[in-house]
């Protein structure tokens, strides 16, 4: 499994050639604090690279999930709409958002790897 990030926070985790996982990254999750709510996108919907596919709210703030690759929507989780603090607990595991379908696999050449977005948040 590789992980790869966005400038956004986002993670995605390329499981397989049928479906990718996505959700927001530690750091995300440290700079909103607690996650009270998430609006999930619909299974079946398809969004471009860089679209809003979701909102989650804290605590602090709101903060918009945007896809990091275009595809459809084959899955949600279920169990973090109704346990949001999954995305604090554990967001790069159990707090995981939804699942896409990939259309563009060259996308993910535009992303970052681990030592990549290491650097990003050492700048911030």
């Amino acid at each position: 499994m590789t992980t790869m990030f966005t400038a956004d926070h986002e993670w995605i985790n390329i499981e397989d050639h049928e479906a990718a996982v996505v959700g927001i990254t530690l750091h995300a999750q440290d700079a909103l604090g607690d996650v009270v709510f998430v609006d999930l996108p619909e299974v079946g919907k398809t969004y471009n690279k860089g679209e809003i596919a979701g909102v989650v709210e804290s605590v602090k703030a709101a903060a918009d999930i945007y896809m990091p690759v275009t595809g459809e929507i084959v899955e949600v989780n279920e169990e973090l709409r109704a346990n949001p603090a999954l995305a604090n607990t554990d967001p790069m595991g159990a707090g995981w958002f939804f699942k896409v379908h990939v259309t563009n696999m060259a996308e993910f050449d535009q992303l970052m790897d681990p030592p990549a977005y290491d650097a990003l948040l050492k700048t911030l």
